[in-house]
C-alpha cells in the first residue's frame, strides 16, 4: 500500500492503533467485570462493553486521530458505531465459515479464525469506514481538510466522497 509510506498516513494508523487498543482494553475489562462480578449474562455483559468500547474509540478518534476533522452530531457517532458493528459481524462470519462450513473445530482453530483473521480483516473495514464515512479525511476523499460540510456548502458530504 503506498499510501501507508507517507508520514501523515503512518501517523493517522498510529492513532487509530492507539484509539483501538484502549477501546479494547475497555472493552474487555469491562466484559470481564460486568460477566464476573456483576454477575451478569454474556449477551449482555458482551452488548454492554461493546458499546462502551465503541465510544471510547470514537472519542479516541474524534478527539486525536481525526481532530481536524471535527464532525458534529449525532449522525458521525451512529455511522462509527455501525462501522464498529459491521467489523464485528466481520469477525463472527470468519469464525462462522471456519468453525461450522470448514468443520475446523478446535480452540486453536477458532482463536485464529474469528481473533486474527477476523480480526484483521475488521480492522481494515473499520480503518477504511472511520476514515471516509465517518471522519471523512482529505486523503480519502480527494477534497480539503475533512468534514461532513466540507465542499458542501452546509449540506451533508457525499457518501461516495
Amino acid at each position: 500500500m503506498v499510501a501507508a509510506r507517507t508520514p501523515g498516513t503512518r501517523r493517522e494508523l498510529a492513532g487509530f492503533a492507539a484509539a483501538g487498543l484502549l477501546a479494547y482494553a475497555v472493552d474487555l475489562g469491562l466484559f470481564t467485570l460486568l460477566r464476573g462480578p456483576a454477575g451478569l449474562g454474556p449477551l449482555t455483559a458482551k452488548t454492554l462493553s461493546f458499546v462502551a468500547g465503541c465510544s471510547v474509540a470514537y472519542a479516541g478518534n474524534a478527539l486525536g486521530t481525526y481532530r481536524h476533522s471535527r464532525p458534529r452530531g449525532v449522525r458521525p457517532y451512529a455511522v462509527f458505531f455501525a462501522v464498529n458493528a459491521a467489523g464485528a459481524a466481520v469477525q463472527l462470519l470468519c469464525l462462522a465459515v471456519s468453525h461450522y462450513g470448514l468443520g475446523l473445530t478446535s480452540q486453536r482453530a477458532d482463536t485464529v479464525s474469528g481473533a486474527v483473521v477476523g480480526m484483521f480483516l475488521a480492522t481494515v473495514l473499520r480503518f477504511w469506514g472511520t476514515r471516509t464515512l465517518v471522519f471523512r479525511t482529505a486523503s480519502a476523499t480527494g477534497r480539503g481538510p475533512g468534514s461532513w460540510t466540507e465542499g458542501t456548502r452546509g449540506g451533508v458530504g457525499s457518501w461516495t466522497g
